[in-house]
């Protein structure tokens, strides 16, 4: 590393010196995508000598396509390069002044085409110094999945078997859809949200002040696709798999100068097998006092239809509104068969239970959205304007039958419950971008949410109410912010500034008055984000932003539902949010076939949120998430992705971080993550294995193992590229397993959980008057 460092200073050296004492000028433009009519970020910019074509100075261009390179006078070769895209050079131009230049347009190279077609496609990870971005059309993940089943192969990412999302190792991420929260990562919305429906995934670990505050961990963007291509068009996509995955898709979509009429139907029929086994050890004073073991076996069922239609109307080139209406019908369905062994101290059986759950959802999710886009003759000047209103509602259904078969069998007890729980939340948002000089950008806007959650919830023992649990809970959220960013540069110096302000009201109440909880507060979240040019190949950020997590309502919820008496989970109404100070310092390397992308972090949180397990009375084991102290983290990742064929692509991911938690749990630890995708690709046929691990880690009062698995996939294009089809294998190894130690000062609780694997899926998509490169429109 030492090394490195000392060729890079040499480098910037002799860049200096090599510079006349004679005047110094700026050559600024533009490089743009000759196909997308899009700018491109990272192409290279280099200041060539006309005899040898040595590179005397140069840069790489912003998220905007722009460039400025400090020069003497004199007359230099200006080459413009970016991976896919074929080089372009103006030679022999004199520079005396300082000078814009037109824009440069980059476009593919005619010779790849004929060859390998990956050459001009986006990699499937692209690293950029502010985020990471998967590009889902180029993965065969996407093909036959869910977004959940997507998440898990995104850098730095990972989902686990309960569906929760964490960010490198960290569970308090945002998730958006276009940027902004939607109802369709509500209720476990991402296992229905198709991942053939998603262009990419950006992965921003320190959002700027444009962003919600929420989020300790950062933000996930979910960017959903859309039409750019004129006239009618449509696919339709059937996937079968085992264990059963069946689903049949339809997208169409008619665009001309004026309007953009788009619309998508989707049905899902798709099961999920579990099994999981648990020994609890139970202490009297230090000694072994029992056992209780248990097994669960699960099938879990969903069935759901999603409707999404709306339109563009272009008023004129510089204003566009959109209205469109998303509608999602969901029906879950759970059996499970439990087991209850109790066993004495010398491990004879004295109990034996069994018991059988029937769990039946219908979930009903709606979003309407409309959006207002002004451009202006300025460029760079922009002023948008959305209005949101999301509104679901959902009726659980649970019958628990159990019996006590040892040491005699007694008479039959039923347990049922419902709780129907419905939301309404109307979001308004403005932002308006303001370019100040050609190097300076101005952003100001403004944020609402009004959000209101009902819980009518009932339990009846033996056909009797059990009114302790028969309550109605309310619970109402107002956030309100605003923020203003600064960005401009300064030579060799980029710096974007921000400030953002939030005020929170939520409130909790019901209808037995065991509470009534009020919180106020609000808070300012400043935001920095500096780079600094090394040379026209390397730069280096450095990166703070101060985030906040505030409760989900699932944590809130006291009633979170008895479907298993002697594990019971229950809401913590009280809870208040968590705080994070999160500093990032990383690079982006080009070099040759590689892109490397190293970085180091630290976080500083307090009322951090951790389950709190406990034995009751009745010695049933009962968790309640709590704030439970501070917590410090420190870490590096690395990603790497390397081509070193045409047809071959190599990607890879490095994660480590220690921690240190103070407070009800004081304990230190560390983890580690890794991903390897392997990428092989011919102009009509492709294959992509994925291999990831996760390193055993501490959290609270848990010590989880390690676990890994393996995916594959194969592709082909048919029909001229009309039509594909994909077979994909999930958890090839059938090893991906949660298994670990949950301790106390009176027990010992060992788990062991699997997903039955692994899962088959083919695909076949049809598309009419489309490519395969071409995208469907799908909810913003």
């Amino acid at each position: 590393m030492k090394k490195i460092i000392l060729y890079f200073l040499s480098f910037v050296f002799l860049n200096l010196n090599a510079q006349e004492p004679a005047k110094t000028i700026t050559i600024s433009g533009k490089v743009m995508d000759t196909k997308t009519k899009e700018p491109l970020e990272f192409a290279t910019v280099s200041f060539q000598n006309i005899n040898d074509k040595k590179v005397i100075t140069g840069a790489i261009t912003n998220s905007k396509g722009e460039f400025n390179v400090n020069a003497s006078v004199g007359t230099y070769r200006i080459k413009f390069e970016f991976i896919g895209l074929k080089s372009y050079a103006l030679d022999s131009v004199l520079l005396n002044s300082n000078k814009v230049l037109a824009n440069i347009w980059l476009e593919e190279e005619a010779k790849l085409l004929e060859a390998v077609e990956v050459a001009v496609e986006k990699t499937t990870i692209e690293h950029k110094l502010d985020k990471k971005v998967f590009n889902v059309g180029n993965d065969l993940v996407a093909k036959g999945s869910t977004a959940s089943d997507l998440l898990n192969n995104v850098p730095s990412v990972n989902v686990n078997a309960n569906g929760g999302v964490s960010l490198r190792g960290n569970s308090g991420v945002r998730l958006l859809i276009n940027g902004k929260p939607s109802v369709l990562t509500a209720n476990n919305g991402l296992e229905q949200i198709p991942a053939e429906s998603i262009e990419k995934v950006e992965v921003i670990t320190n959002p700027s002040a444009k962003y919600d505050s929420e989020g300790t961990a950062g933000i996930i963007n979910i960017i959903l696709k859309k039409n750019k291509k004129g006239g009618f068009g449509s696919s339709l996509q059937v996937t079968s798999g085992l264990p059963a995955n069946h689903a049949l898709g339809y997208n169409a979509s008619y665009k001309t100068q004026k309007i953009n009429l788009f619309s998508d139907w989707r049905y899902r029929y798709i099961d999920f097998l579990a099994d999981e086994n648990s020994q609890r050890t139970n202490y009297l004073d230090d000694t072994i006092n029992s056992y209780l073991i248990g097994s669960i076996d699960r099938k879990r069922n969903n069935k759901t239809f999603t409707l999404y239609f709306g339109g563009d109307y272009y008023i004129n080139d510089k204003n566009t509104v959109t209205l469109s209406y998303y509608h999602r019908n969901n029906i879950s369905n759970n059996n499970v068969d439990y087991t209850f062994n109790f066993l004495n101290q010398k491990a004879i059986s004295t109990r034996f239970v069994k018991a059988t759950e029937s769990y039946r959802e219908p979930q009903k999710s709606n979003q309407v959205e409309f959006n207002y886009i002004k451009t202006f003759d300025k460029e760079g000047k922009k002023l948008s304007m959305n209005l949101q209103y999301d509104f679901w509602n959902d009726d659980e259904h649970e019958l628990i039958v159990e019996q006590e078969k040892l040491p005699i069998e007694l008479p039959i007890k039923r347990l049922k419950s419902r709780d129907i729980e419905s939301s309404k939340d109307f979001l308004f948002q403005t932002d308006y971008a303001l370019p100040l000089t050609q190097k300076t950008t101005l952003e100001f806007g403004a944020k609402g949410e009004i959000r209101q959650i009902n819980s009518d919830y009932e339990v009846f023992d033996n056909e009797q109410l059990i009114d302790s649990l028969n309550n109605l809970l309310r619970y109402h959220e107002q956030i309100l912010g605003v923020y203003t960013q600064l960005a401009s540069s300064i030579k060799n110096l980029q710096y974007q500034l921000g400030l953002r302000f939030e005020d929170s009201k939520t409130g909790s109440s019901d209808d037995l008055d065991k509470f009534a909880i009020r919180k106020s507060y609000y808070n300012f979240f400043p935001t920095a984000h500096i780079v600094y040019k090394l040379s026209s190949a390397l730069s280096l950020q450095l990166s703070y932003s101060k985030r906040i997590n505030r409760p989900k309502f699932w944590q809130l919820n006291p009633f979170g539902g008895i479907a298993d008496r002697r594990n019971i989970r229950l809401g913590n109404p009280d809870l208040n949010p968590m705080y994070t100070h999160a500093y990032d310092l990383g690079t982006l390397i080009h070099w040759k076939k590689f892109t490397i992308n190293p970085s180091v972090y630290y976080q500083s949180s307090n009322n951090i949120y951790e389950d709190l397990r406990f034995v009751n009375a009745s010695e049933y084991l009962v968790e309640m998430v709590i704030n439970s102290g501070t917590e410090s983290r420190r870490g590096g990742e690395l990603s790497i992705n390397y081509s070193p064929l045409k047809w071959l692509n190599l990607s890879g991911e490095l994660n480590y971080f220690e921690f240190k938690q103070r407070g009800i749990f004081n304990i230190s630890g560390d983890a580690f993550t890794s991903r390897l995708s392997t990428r092989i690709k011919f102009p009509t046929w492709n294959v992509q294995s994925n291999v990831n691990y996760i390193g055993g880690r501490k959290s609270g009062q848990i010590n989880q193992n390690a676990q890994y698995w393996l995916d594959i996939g194969w592709s082909k294009d048919l029909f001229k590229e009309k039509a594909s089809i994909t077979i994909k294998v999930d958890n090839v190894l059938n090893s991906r397993v949660s298994e670990g130690v949950a301790r106390a000062t009176d027990y010992t609780l060992s788990y062991k959980f699997r997903n039955i694997g692994p899962r088959f899926y083919a695909t076949f998509t049809y598309r009419l008057n489309r490519k395969k490169n071409e995208k469907d429109r799908l909810p913003e």
